[in-house]
């Protein structure tokens, strides 16, 4: 699995990340999640750590607050059950409510540095309508955002997935969860929704869009699976896709 990207922390990289990541202003957690017979496990600790290492300290403490779970260890077993953790490796940052699903690695490392950057600054970048909007959201919503590595655009529909469901949570309305999956390494999930292009994103188990949705398009799809109506909607294909 480990051909379909090229994990490189480079010193420019590395450099890179210093100087973003210098900009935090409140501390980020961040859970890992591994196990055994995992071919992508380790690199995804390697890059969590990099990260980690490249935030800032404040009070003798790293800004980045990474904690690792491992499956085959007893006492990591309760934060598994906690998040609803079941496939390795997984990263997650507010309690699970954003989530990667396989190792966030080539492309999507930036759409995760931005979803970091956001969190810390307290500020998802949406619109006030949006927000206002995301405030009365009553049913759940589960999106899957199907990604691959090389994928140029994928970074962009993940933030945007991933700010509607931090702004659910930072407001108190924990309905949403923003899931980043990665197809290569979760062939049965991309196979689900016979996904051939990339980004797509699923809500609540209907493939909706293929690319990177508009804004206020994203709320109504969302609106409408909280509501319960998602199958009175049709898919949109916004053009802006790669192939798999």
């Amino acid at each position: 699995m480990a051909g379909f990207y090229s994990l490189e922390l480079t010193p420019d990289f590395m450099e890179e990340l210093k100087e973003t990541l210098a900009e935090m202003i409140d501390p980020v957690r961040i859970d890992v999640f591994i196990g055994p017979n995992c071919q992508t496990c380790d690199d995804t600790v390697k890059l969590m750590k990099a990260i980690e290492e490249a935030s800032p300290v404040r009070d003798g403490k790293r800004l980045i607050d990474l904690r690792i779970h491992d499956k085959s260890k007893p006492e990591d077993q309760e934060a598994f059950k906690a998040q609803g953790i079941e496939r390795i490796p997984s990263v997650t940052l507010i309690d699970g409510y954003i989530r990667y699903t396989g190792i966030p690695a080539g492309e999507e490392i930036r759409g995760l540095i931005e979803t970091i950057m956001r969190i810390s600054e307290g500020d998802s970048g949406l619109e006030d309508s949006t927000k206002e909007a995301l405030a009365d959201i009553k049913g759940k919503v589960y999106i899957e955002t199907i990604v691959t590595p090389s994928c140029p655009y994928c970074p962009y529909a993940v933030l945007l997935a991933n700010m509607f469901a931090y702004e659910a949570y930072k407001q108190g309305v924990k309905n949403i969860i923003s899931d980043t999956v990665e197809a290569y390494e979760n062939p049965d999930i991309a196979d689900k929704y016979g996904v051939m292009s990339v980004p797509a994103i699923a809500i609540n188990g209907k493939m909706t869009f293929v690319g990177v949705p508009y804004e206020e398009d994203f709320l109504e799809y969302v609106k409408a699976a909280a509501e319960g109506r998602l199958q009175e909607v049709a898919p949109i294909d916004m053009g802006d896709a790669t192939g798999i």
